[in-house]
């Protein structure tokens, strides 16, 4: 379709770029549509939450050396009462495995907490969870930061990270923000991508419309792969996730395409699907991050 499209034989193919937005609205469409079905289908589901009456837990205490040497003493009696006494060294090992545990809980992490890597990000998370409600000036002051613009926004991206993390109606919200900012990357992503693909095909007698068509036409296959795995997990309640048939029918698909469109045998288009691919995940990982750190930025 693309050697015809771009020889001249237009009148019976669709604009590539329109075609290309069509179809990626489409799958936008049925993703929401998909994720509304499942947060419906949550909704519906009986909470045991409503069948058991909710029990406070005490946080787990730290073990007191007297109540460790207790423990330690009843057990090492235990090992050598029993029928078959175990060796000392055995008896060792498990009370010291005993006690590393006991003595362990005092320093576990915190279960849904999120960490930068020790930016000042961290310390205002930290706090945020801690003392939720503390309006923002107090808790720099209590942190012992400057109320300028600058920490009064990383203190409110923090409790925006605290949301996401804690509650879920907040982090689908995010996730839908970042696939919104994530669509509209991604067409400015792909001209960018096209100018590796025409020097990986420098000798090709190609103009960079007729890459940049190529490129177009295989990204609007693997969105419509996309909108087919999204319908049958939506008729048939089969998970996205293990469905990696779609992804692997996508690469084989492009290794025809490319081998077709540009010509060349297949070794020569194996060694270039495999840089292409290369090159494209690194694009694509450095431009999730930008487009997360833009989301969360804007969010």
């Amino acid at each position: 379709m693309t050697k015809e499209y771009i020889a001249g034989k237009r009148s019976n193919y669709s604009n590539p770029f329109r075609f290309y937005f069509t179809v990626s609205i489409v799958f936008f469409l049925i993703l929401g549509l998909s994720t509304s079905k499942t947060r419906f289908e949550k909704l519906s589901k009986e909470s045991k939450t409503n069948i058991v009456a909710p029990v406070k837990k005490d946080k787990k205490k730290a073990v007191t050396n007297i109540e460790l040497d207790s423990i330690k003493d009843g057990l090492d009696k235990k090992m050598q009462a029993s029928i078959a006494p175990f060796a000392s060294s055995t008896r060792d090992e498990i009370i010291k495995e005993i006690e590393k545990s006991a003595r362990d809980t005092t320093n576990q992490k915190k279960i849904n907490s999120l960490s930068f890597g020790g930016l000042r990000i961290d310390k205002f998370i930290d706090f945020q969870n801690k003392n939720p409600n503390t309006p923002v000036d107090e808790a720099l002051d209590s942190l012992g930061y400057a109320k300028n613009f600058k920490n009064r926004f990383v203190y409110d991206r923090a409790q925006l990270a605290n949301s996401v993390i804690q509650n879920e109606h907040a982090r689908e919200k995010f996730i839908g923000e970042l696939i919104s900012y994530g669509s509209v990357s991604l067409f400015i992503f792909l001209p960018i991508f096209t100018l590796f693909l025409g020097l990986l095909y420098l000798r090709r007698k190609f103009s960079y419309v007729a890459h940049l068509i190529f490129v177009f036409h295989t990204q609007t296959v693997f969105f419509m792969l996309l909108c087919i795995l999204y319908l049958i997990s939506f008729f048939m309640n089969i998970k996205t996730s293990n469905t990696g048939i779609f992804g692997l029918l996508f690469l084989v698909y492009l290794f025809i395409a490319m081998k077709k469109f540009y010509g060349q045998g297949y070794f020569k288009t194996g060694l270039k699907f495999l840089v292409l691919n290369f090159i494209f995940l690194m694009m694509g990982s450095i431009g999730f991050i930008l487009v997360g750190l833009v989301s969360f930025a804007l969010y």
